[in-house]
Parts: structure tokens; sequence; C-alpha cells
């Protein structure tokens, strides 16, 4: 059996609650200043063909780039998924360049879906393509079952120093999702899902998250469900804060 590590559990609380027990409410950070930044459309090559993404540009000294993912193709998954998109705008107020695309299927990009198994090989094409780019580290990011799978990819990978995963699926779409990998996944961890969350209860969760080795740091967001309606803007606080805390602590993030 593998074993198992004991994470952070932090709570973000509504920004209308009191602090209770020692935990501290979490709100939107103040406006800095806005970092600007181009959008490109790009076509990457990937093993099933062409890759559709879009480049978030960001600033020319930025430490790091990143790499978001998005949730199931098959259920109507894109790199334009608002949890997807919200993101993407947390490493962009740090100035960060990031990188989403398509799987295979999905959108333009070519191929059919593959369960998880091809859709690694994309990710990876994404990550080839950014540290080509701008050869520096990466960080990354994926939603539901973009989590699943880019926890696959970058779990061991040297070029990627963090991973996030968003609303990490247990059970969704039929299939049951396996973490016992991440016994062995040393890079810096975040996962932050919703008490609420219809693909990944919270029990079920924390067991998954509890066979990671360290670091590895879980937020649930209180009355959040998978897409975290509503509660966006706390999904991205908290991996703003895991970013300026873990990587950019010199930088203030300007809210996008």
């Amino acid at each position: 059996m593998p074993a198992k590590h004991t994470a952070k559990c932090t709570t973000i609380l509504g920004m209308s609650d009191a602090p209770t027990n020692g935990s501290s409410t979490l709100v939107p950070s103040p406006v800095r200043s806005l970092v600007r930044s181009l959008v490109r459309s790009i076509d990457l090559r990937g093993p099933a063909g062409r890759i559709e993404a879009l480049l978030n540009t960001g600033k020319e000294d930025a430490q790091y780039a990143a790499v978001v993912s998005h949730p199931h193709p098959l259920f109507g998954g894109t790199m334009h998924n608002k949890v997807v998109y919200h993101a993407m705008k947390s490493f962009q107020s740090f100035g960060i360049p990031v990188l989403r695309f398509n799987f295979r299927g999905a959108g333009l990009s070519e191929g059919a879906h593959d369960n998880g198994y091809g859709e690694v090989g994309d990710l990876r094409a994404a990550l080839d393509w950014m540290q080509q780019e701008y050869q520096r580290p990466i960080l990354f990011a994926g939603f539901s079952f973009g989590s699943f799978v880019g926890l696959k990819a970058c779990c061991g990978d040297e070029r990627v120093k963090g991973i996030a995963a968003l609303g990490l699926p247990v059970s969704a779409g039929g299939r049951e999702y396996r973490y016992r990998f991440l016994s062995n996944c040393a890079q810096p961890k975040l996962f932050i899902s919703g008490t609420e969350d219809e693909f990944g209860p919270q029990a079920e969760v924390e067991a998954a998250v509890a066979q990671a080795m360290p670091p590895a740091e879980l937020v649930m967001v209180p009355q959040a469900n998978h897409f975290f309606s509503g509660k966006l803007e706390f999904m991205q606080e908290a991996l703003s804060s895991w970013i300026q805390t873990h990587f950019c602590p010199a930088h203030s993030a300007a809210t996008p």
C-alpha cells in the first residue's frame, strides 16, 4: 500500500463569515498594477496532430511560465471554461505567460478523445512548447479531468515546479479516478475543491490528497460545487495566494 502523508487542509470562509477556530477569511486582493498582455492564437503539434491553443503573454522578466488544462471534453470542456479562464487570470496577475489548449478532439484540436491516456501526451506537448518558447520553470493548473491528466503528466517532470489541481475528480462520467501515483509526486501541490463537489466528495478528496508526498495543500471552498459556481473568486484567490507564497513572494498580485 502507498504511504500516507499529512496534507495541510485550509478552509476558505465566505467574505461575510466571521473567522473561527483560528481560521482566517480570504478576500480578493486589492488592485495594485494591472498586467498588460496580448493573446495569441497558436497551433501546436501533438501526438494526434494539431493542438489548438491560446497564449496570454506576460512580463519579460516573469520568473515562470504556466500551462492550464480544461475539464472533460465529452461533457463540453474546452480551454474557454470559466474555471480555466480564472486560473489563467491568477497566473497573469503575476505577469506570468499562460498557455491554454484544447485536448485532442476538443475545439479545433485534431484526434479523438482517449480517456485520459493520449491526453497526457497532449499536455506534454504543451509543456514542451512552453519550455522551448520561454526557457524558464513551468507552473501547472488543471481543472477536473484536466487536473487528473496534468498530475499524471507533470509529476516527476523536472521542468514543472508546482502543480495545482482544481476540482479534483474522484468519480465522474462513469469513471473512477485513482491517485496512488501521488505518493511519488515530489513537487509542491495545491488541491482546491468545493465542499459540495458532486464529482469529488470532500472525504474522498481528502483521502486522495492524504496519499500525496509532501508538500501538498488542500483548500476546501464551503458550499462550492464542482464548477465553483458563485465561488470562482475564492478559488482564484486561493490559487493566487499559493503562487505568491511559494513562487512569487516579491510580487503583489493584481486583481484581474
